[in-house]
């Protein structure tokens, strides 16, 4: 007897005349019981005859609908799928969902860079590290404001701005500035995102009232493997930051990075986090790490573009709504090899001379990749997050106001 007929006779009714809960019939429950059952057990039959036709279970969970049920095996299979055939199905739930040929312009400024108490392995910011990085003050207003203008004058639609901070409390006059700096950028006719490390409910409603568009807290790789790469901030205080900003209303970027010494194991350890979330993330980075010199993780070998690649078109399928990012790392890759990424379902870079503290592609050579692969600037987009459940990204026109700036 297999598993779902001994469910069967375990809610098979025993008499008409039983009730439960709201006045519900046990025949009524075991009926309602045994549909649920025959369509599980339905689909397991179509997916083990899926499998003997020698379909992969990239083709296998490449045409359902969003899901946040997501289990770590199969998100593992997923990864684990020969890999052009994976290429082949990330790149068909890519084009089922975004237009293939935009891909988001977004720039990122370190407006407080250096000094941070955080013991982040990979990061040449924090304090307990030894790099060239040297600590300074939050940037001024017009700083902030001019290289904006100058990311929107060079197409980017998005202005992204980090400060090394561990959390946002105790810096009451700063952030009251990067509220500020929010909302004149904002003005400008961009998105706005801020990674500022921890947040509480307080500070991200205060965030949503200024018009932030979303917020950044990376999960930077699996629960397993986080205490090897972090100590001073727990797994947990970082879902919780996301949590926060996604109450509020706040549209969430958070994804990982890959090449800090973790296995394929963690990689998808990140992935099913991320994907079953009770909403994915509307934005998900895939960064490629940069050894810093200083740093612990200083003598790590660089990511191969098939890691990468991996990882763009698992996610690609299992968050199929969400923007997959093309993050750090990226300028290691040649434009043949980013151009596998945008199949993949990347739909997302980061443009300008550098990332936080580390190099980032040329302007000149990015305009040439866009030409030469036929891509195009994706528009902005304004609707700030407030969905649940299913609801995967915001797909809302930008409003008239802000189209007009």
């Amino acid at each position: 007897m297999n598993a779902f007929n001994a469910l069967r006779l375990l809610v098979n009714p025993v008499s008409k005349s039983l009730s439960v809960g709201r006045g519900l019939s046990v025949r009524a429950l075991s009926n309602t019981a045994s549909r649920s059952f025959a369509t599980a057990e339905n689909e397991s039959i179509k997916k083990d005859a899926q499998t003997a036709e020698g379909l992969s279970a990239a083709a296998i969970h490449s045409n359902g609908p969003a899901r946040n049920d997501w289990t770590r095996e199969e998100i593992q299979a997923i990864y684990d799928s020969p890999f052009l055939d994976l290429l082949f199905h990330a790149a068909k739930v890519h084009r089922a969902n975004f237009n293939p040929r935009e891909v988001q312009q977004a720039t990122l400024l370190s407006i407080k860079t250096g000094g941070c108490s955080e013991d982040c392995s990979y990061c040449p910011q924090s304090s307990r590290h030894e790099t060239e990085v040297k600590a300074s003050k939050l940037l001024e207003r017009d700083v902030v404001l001019d290289a904006a203008r100058k990311a929107k004058n060079a197409g980017s639609t998005r202005f992204c701005m980090g400060a090394a901070w561990r959390e946002v409390g105790g810096k009451k006059t700063n952030f009251n500035n990067i509220l500020d700096y929010v909302k004149e950028i904002r003005g400008m006719g961009m998105e706005v995102c801020c990674t500022l490390g921890m947040l509480d409910e307080a500070q991200a409603k205060a965030l949503k009232n200024a018009g932030l568009t979303a917020y950044n807290h990376n999960l930077d790789t699996s629960r397993e493997y986080y205490s090897k790469i972090i100590t001073t901030r727990t797994y947990d205080e970082r879902l919780e930051t996301i949590a926060r900003a996604r109450e509020a209303g706040i549209s969430v970027c958070s994804g990982g990075i890959i090449g800090l010494g973790e296995s394929e194991d963690d990689r998808v350890g990140l992935l099913t986090t991320l994907a079953t979330l009770p909403a994915h993330p509307e934005s998900v980075p895939i960064n490629a790490l940069l050894a810093v010199k200083g740093t612990p993780l200083e003598n790590q070998e660089p990511v191969k573009i098939w890691d990468m690649v991996r990882m763009i078109s698992t996610a690609r399928i299992v968050m199929p709504k969400s923007m997959v990012r093309l993050s750090a790392g990226r300028v290691r890759f040649s434009q043949p090899e980013q151009a596998l990424c945008f199949f993949a379902g990347a739909n997302s870079i980061f443009t300008g001379d550098k990332l936080l503290t580390t190099p980032n592609n040329e302007f000149t050579d990015d305009q040439l990749m866009f030409q030469t692969l036929g891509l195009v600037p994706k528009p902005p987009k304004f609707e700030q997050s407030s969905c649940s459940g299913g609801c995967s990204h915001s797909d809302a026109e930008p409003k008239q106001a802000d189209a007009a700036n």
